[in-house]
């Protein structure tokens, strides 16, 4: 291409597909496009963000959410480093900066059209892809468990045959659909518990049942909404009393867990501001005791011996003793059944445990780190009841 010709594109910004969120202030000039992050939908909440950028190729530019100091967790965009793709799968950060005010990205593209993104998507076409592969298992089964707010099914993997003598295990993630690296986490997980050469999984299928959901707000996530449905619930607000009309995913699949039973439950979630993998516990639950203390011990002892991506040092203040919101999804399942319920979280930025410049935290780390979490669930599952 001559130069001509590439001064002949015209450069646009755009986020109409899924999952896409911005609003173009004004992209004239290349070395000063300004943009700013809308709202979710009928909420307050803002900070995720997915644009694709046509006709800038091979020339350097400069842009800047300029609300981003306005955000729902502005520390979110410290230390942070953009991620963009030109093919949408391999996804690499790009030079950021948080003045406190505005996150200004800069890049030059080496292709003519490239997606730029808070973290990188996980789509609604790869979660039918995720749960359909998923179903052609001998082991699994999908099942439809009732309609999200906007008409789509609530889908959901039973893996394993249930009776009396097996465990029930759940795991659920993306309640906040802003959060993709749930879902990637979602798909090592099920990959690898589908793996009948893989010791691990078949020991576990021995033992339980597990009831897997993906994803719990799909609505949120072709959206582009950060924290909640396309109503403006957000969903880990609304263990203890879920309707079907604001929050049809949380009503069934707490139905389902009254019917089957719960003896473990793990709540997948992405952390805009720690740059670390940790867990958050039930301590503050009216019934937490030294069963549920020494299996929480267990759970996470096991994990950071297996899995150097993984630690305890950094987390969330553990809440005093009857202090837990018991509206939050493992603080109310882990006092309604009395067993370990966990939050997962990983972080939107780097694991500063094991930094990667160029790719940060990133989808293939989370797929691992969705694997390895079978181990320390292998270690605690004969001690679940």
């Amino acid at each position: 291409m001559n130069k001509s010709q590439k001064n002949d594109t015209h450069m646009n910004i755009s986020s109409n597909f899924d999952g896409g969120k911005i609003e173009v202030i004004d992209a004239a000039n290349p070395q000063n496009i300004q943009l700013s992050i809308p709202n979710d939908t009928n909420s307050e909440f803002f900070q995720w963000f997915h644009f694709r950028l046509m006709g800038a190729m091979e020339e350097s530019v400069k842009m800047r959410i300029t609300n981003a100091g306005k955000a729902s967790y502005p520390e979110g965009y410290e230390g942070y480093q953009t991620v963009a793709s030109y093919d949408r799968e391999n996804w690499f950060r790009v030079p950021s900066n948080y003045d406190g005010k505005e996150l200004i990205i800069e890049h030059t593209p080496l292709y003519n059209s490239v997606y730029y993104a808070y973290f990188a998507p996980y789509t609604y076409d790869q979660h039918l892809n995720l749960v359909h592969q998923a179903q052609m298992s001998p082991e699994c089964e999908l099942v439809s468990i009732g309609k999200t707010v906007e008409g789509k099914d609530i889908d959901m993997l039973i893996v394993g045959e249930a009776d009396e003598t097996k465990k029930s295990i759940w795991v659920i993630a993306r309640q906040h659909p802003g959060e993709p690296m749930a879902e990637w986490f979602m798909q090592g997980l099920i990959d690898r518990l589908l793996d009948q050469d893989d010791p691990v999984s078949r020991s576990l299928l021995n033992k339980a049942v597990f009831y897997l959901v993906p994803n719990m707000n799909i609505d949120g996530s072709i959206a582009g909404n950060l924290r909640v449905n396309t109503k403006g619930f957000n969903y880990n607000r609304e263990w203890a009393e879920p309707s079907i009309e604001n929050s049809p995913e949380v009503f069934h699949v707490r139905n389902l867990m009254d019917e089957y039973g719960c003896d473990l439950n793990l709540d997948i979630h992405g952390d805009e501001t720690l740059p670390y993998n940790f867990i958050s516990g039930i301590e503050g639950i009216p019934s937490f005791d030294e069963r549920l203390k020494k299996l929480t011990e267990k759970f996470i002892g096991s994990w950071i011996d297996l899995c150097p991506d993984f630690q305890d040092t950094h987390s969330y203040p553990k809440n005093e003793p009857g202090t837990g919101n018991l509206a939050i999804c493992s603080k109310h399942i882990g006092e309604r059944y009395k067993c370990l319920s966990l939050t997962i979280e990983m972080p939107f930025k780097d694991n500063n445990d094991l930094p990667d410049p160029e790719y940060g935290w990133s989808p293939e780390r989370s797929i691992l780190l969705g694997e390895s979490v079978l181990q320390p669930i292998y270690q605690v599952v004969n001690h679940l009841r």
